[in-house]
């Protein structure tokens, strides 16, 4: 019998991207109580607290010019947990319009270490690695990068707490992120982020980012959060918006559909895979 192709994960290394491991969430939701967490532990929470143990989803990306003309964007993936979870492979693929039908990403998120990634051109038949001097340029003509799609280890930023705030009627650790020194303020395309994260959940429920003149530059919105996987008490964020403050351009980012796959064969995580059409 052939085997069928997956319905695949739009842009979740965004997602996870964005929303930047450690703990089990079991464990978080017995101490969110708690006052004593420092910022690089609420860091590390927020890291794992989007980490599913394998994923299908469909994504829809709108992407917004200064005059509020809109492309749109039509994505699949999957991707799955490797190494006790320090390890995120992920595979997007473009599924629509006809112009961008094909071209595809893939992703190994590490914990530790830098990310390895992949961006496939159908039209021209070549995969290329993306380089670590890259990943603060545009995915795909959005204002999201490949940086916000692979979060670097929090070992790479100073974080600080700041005084908590009310983001859309959750209260949040407010974090300020400054990478520890040029070369990672450059490959992450920012000179210091702040992170409000969600004190019962550890999702980021908004960043502001400044780029590398400490001039604000973009800000993100998470609209729509849920528990994706109840036993483990893993959630993902369902709409997102990120807007650009120097050019009035917004991308945003909306998942039409997701169901836990713990089983993804390994085989969709190479670069042999990520070609077929």
């Amino acid at each position: 019998m052939k085997k069928s192709k997956p319905v695949i994960l739009g842009v979740s290394c965004l997602i996870t991207g964005i929303l930047f491991l450690g703990f089990a969430l079991a464990e978080n939701a017995q101490t969110t109580n708690s006052p004593h967490f420092s910022a690089n532990e609420i860091m590390d929470k927020a890291f794992w607290a989007v980490r599913l143990d394998g994923v299908e989803m469909l994504s829809t990306l709108t992407i917004y010019n200064a005059k509020g003309n809109e492309r749109v964007r039509k994505t699949a993936g999957v991707s799955k947990l490797y190494d006790g979870g320090q390890t995120e492979k992920r595979l997007v693929r473009f599924t629509a319009p006809a112009d961008v039908k094909g071209t595809g990403l893939l992703t190994y998120d590490y914990e530790k270490k830098d990310d390895d990634i992949w961006f496939f051109l159908p039209a021209l038949r070549k995969t290329r690695r993306i380089v670590a001097s890259e990943k603060a340029k545009s995915f795909m003509g959005s204002e999201f990068t490949y940086a916000d799609m692979t979060p670097p280890p929090v070992e790479e930023f100073n974080h600080r707490l700041l005084p908590k705030e009310v983001v859309q009627n959750v209260s949040c650790w407010v974090i300020e992120s400054v990478p520890n020194n040029e070369k990672i303020a450059e490959e992450n395309g920012f000179a210091r982020k702040i992170s409000y994260v969600g004190k019962d959940d550890f999702i980021v429920r908004k960043a502001i980012y400044y780029d590398l003149d400490q001039e604000l530059h973009k800000e993100l919105r998470v609209l729509d959060v849920q528990e994706i996987d109840t036993q483990k008490h893993r959630y993902r964020p369902m709409h997102l918006v990120m807007e650009n403050k120097q050019n009035n351009r917004r991308s945003v980012l909306k998942i039409e559909k997701i169901q836990l796959r713990p089983d993804i064969p390994d085989e969709y995580f190479t670069t042999r895979y990520l070609e077929r059409e």
